[in-house]
C-alpha cells in the first residue's frame, strides 16, 4: 500500500513540475504567443492521460487553464479576461483537454485489456500444450495441478475429482480449510465458474453434462471466460487420456486375440502333420499281422523323427513365451565369433548336408559380448533357413566384419528371396513369407525368437533381399569393452 501511495505522489509531483516548467519557460524567457502555450499545455495533458491516467490529465488541464489565464491572457496577472474571444480560447482549451484525455484514457484501457487478453490466451495455450503432452491418465492427474499453477500464475491450485474423492494440490496450503463435503457440493451444484472475494476461483469440471469434479485457484488473475476455458481444457484432457487408454486396451485385446488365433492356427497346423504320421505308423504297426523287419524299422524311424519334430515345435513355443516374459537368464562373456560359427556349422551338419558353407572371418576380428548358447541358436536358425529356402547344391556364405557399432555377422544365400513389402514383417511371430517353391515346413517363430535374443544382447538383426537372388541376414553385436 505504501508503495502505491509513493507512486501516486510521484506522479502528482511530476505533473505539477512539468506544468510549472512550461509556464516558467514561456513566461520568463521565450515570450511566445498564447496559442503556442495552449498547444504545449494540451500536449502535456494528452501525455499524462496516456501515461498515468485520466484523473492526472483532468487535474492538470484545470490547473493549466488557470495558469494560461493568469500568465498569458490579458490582463496578465489576474484571473479576469477582458476579450470575449479569450474566454472562447479558455473553454476550447478545457474542452480539447477533457476530450483528448478521455480518448487517450480509452486507448490506454484498450491497450491494457488487449495485453491482459493476450496473457490469458498465452496462459491457456501453455496449459493446453502441457496437458496434451501425456497420454497416461495417472501422470496427467498427478501433474495437472502443477501445470495449471505454472500456466496461470496462481499461488495455489486444488483439483478435486468426484470419482474416488481424489484431491491433487499444488502451491500454497490456502485450501486446507476446505473439506470433502463442501468440495463435493460445489462440484455437483456449481453451474459455472465464480470468483470469490478472497481472490479465490471455483471452476466446475464436467464430462458433457455430467459433473466430474472441481478446480479451485487462488491468486489467478484470469477472467471468468478464461477460467471456464481452463476447466474445459482439463475436462477434455482427462476424457482424452481415458479414451486413448480404452482404445489402447481395445487394440491390445484385439492384438492378443489375433496372436492367440495365429498361434493356435499355426501350431495346430504344424502339429497335425507329425501327429498324423505318428498315428498312421503306430496304427500300421498294431494292425498289420506280418511286417518285414525293414518295414517295421522304417515305421519306427518315422515315429522317432516326427516325435523330434513335435518336441522342436513345443520347445519353440515355450522359448518364445519365456523370451516375451523375460524369464530367460543369459550369461554374457567374451566369445570368439569364428570359433562359435564353426561349432554352429558342425551342429547344423544334417540340415546343411546338401549345401556348401563358405565362411570368412578376418584374423583381427574382436570378440563380442554374448551368451554363446543363445547366439548359437540365432546362427543355427539363420543357417537352417538359408538351407531350407535355397536350391540343393547352392552355396551359403557365413562371414563377419568390424563395423561402427561392433561386429556384424552375415548369413547369405542364393535362394528365392523375400519381397520388399514382406521384409519388415518376417521378424513378427507366426508370420511366414509367401511360398515360392512349394510349401516349406515351419512355425514362423524362428526369426521372432532370433530377434528377441539379439535384442536381449543390445544388438540388431536386419535383412537385405532381392526376390530370386537370395537374402542376407545381418546380426550386429557389441564388442567386448
Amino acid at each position: 500500500m505504501n508503495s502505491k501511495r509513493l507512486i501516486a505522489a510521484g506522479r502528482w509531483a511530476g505533473s505539477a513540475l512539468a506544468l510549472a516548467a512550461i509556464v516558467v519557460i514561456y513566461y520568463r524567457w521565450l515570450h511566445v504567443n498564447p496559442t503556442t502555450v495552449a498547444l504545449s499545455c494540451l500536449l502535456l495533458v494528452l501525455f499524462l492521460a496516456a501515461k498515468f491516467g485520466l484523473r492526472y490529465a483532468v487535474a492538470t488541464s484545470i490547473a493549466a487553464a488557470f495558469c494560461y489565464n493568469y500568465y498569458f491572457l490579458p490582463p496578465i496577472g489576474t484571473l479576469t479576461i477582458s476579450d470575449p474571444e479569450n474566454w472562447l480560447a479558455v473553454f476550447a482549451f478545457l474542452a480539447t483537454a477533457f476530450v483528448g484525455s478521455r480518448l487517450s484514457e480509452h486507448a490506454r484501457d484498450d491497450a491494457r485489456n488487449a495485453r491482459h487478453r493476450q496473457r490469458e490466451v498465452e496462459a491457456l495455450f501453455a496449459l493446453s500444450r502441457e496437458l496434451l503432452q501425456t497420454d497416461n491418465p495417472a501422470q496427467l492427474l498427478n501433474t495437472s495441478a502443477a501445470v495449471v499453477e505454472r500456466s496461470t500464475g496462481a499461488r495455489g491450485v486444488l483439483l478435486y475429482l468426484l470419482d474416488g474423492d481424489r484431491i491433487y494440490r499444488s502451491g500454497d496450503s490456502h485450501f486446507d480449510k476446505e473439506d470433502l463435503t463442501t468440495m463435493r457440493q460445489l462440484a455437483l451444484t456449481l453451474p459455472s465458474a465464480e470468483l470469490q472475494a478472497d481472490d479465490e476461483s471455483h471452476i466446475p469440471l464436467r464430462a458433457g453434462v455430467r459433473p466430474r469434479g472441481l478446480l479451485m485457484l487462488h491468486g489467478a488473475a484470469l477472467s471468468l471466460e478464461s477460467l471456464e476455458a481452463a476447466g474445459g481444457l482439463i475436462s477434455i484432457s482427462i476424457d482424452r487420456v481415458h479414451a486413448l487408454e480404452e482404445v489402447t486396451r481395445g487394440e491390445a485385446a484385439k492384438e492378443s486375440e489375433r496372436l492367440r488365433t495365429l498361434m493356435i492356427d499355426s501350431i495346430t497346423h504344424e502339429l497335425r502333420t507329425p501327429l498324423t504320421a505318428i498315428k498312421a505308423s503306430a496304427t500300421t504297426l498294431l494292425s498289420a499281422s506280418e511286417l518285414s523287419a525293414e518295414d517295421t524299422h522304417d515305421l519306427l524311424q518315422v515315429i522317432d523323427e516326427e516325435s523330434d519334430r513335435l518336441n522342436h515345435l513345443v520347445s519353440q513355443a515355450v522359448e518364445m513365451a519365456q523370451l516375451d516374459t523375460q524369464e530367460v537368464h543369459m550369461t554374457f562373456h567374451s566369445v570368439d565369433i569364428a570359433t562359435l560359427a564353426q561349432e554352429t556349422i558342425a551342429i547344423c551338419a544334417l540340415a546343411l548336408e546338401k549345401h556348401t558353407v563358405q565362411s570368412t572371418f578376418p584374423p583381427s576380428l574382436p570378440s563380442v559380448s554374448c551368451d554363446p548358447v543363445y547366439l548359437q541358436k540365432v546362427l543355427a536358425n539363420l543357417l537352417e533357413n538359408a538351407a531350407k529356402y535355397s536350391a540343393d547344391g547352392s552355396p551359403i556364405f557365413l562371414s563377419a566384419e568390424r563395423n561402427a557399432v561392433g561386429v556384424a555377422i552375415s548369413v547369405a544365400d542364393r535362394g528365392v528371396g523375400i519381397d520388399p513389402e514382406e521384409q519388415s514383417l518376417i521378424f513378427d511371430r507366426f508370420y511366414r513369407a509367401a511360398p515360392r517353391n512349394g510349401r516349406v515346413s515351419g512355425t514362423g517363430m524362428g526369426l521372432a525368437i532370433s530377434r528377441a535374443i539379439v535384442d536381449a544382447h543390445h544388438g540388431s538383426i536386419t535383412v537385405t533381399s532381392q526376390p530370386g537372388h537370395g537374402c542376407v541376414f545381418t546380426v550386429s553385436l557389441p564388442i567386448v569393452q
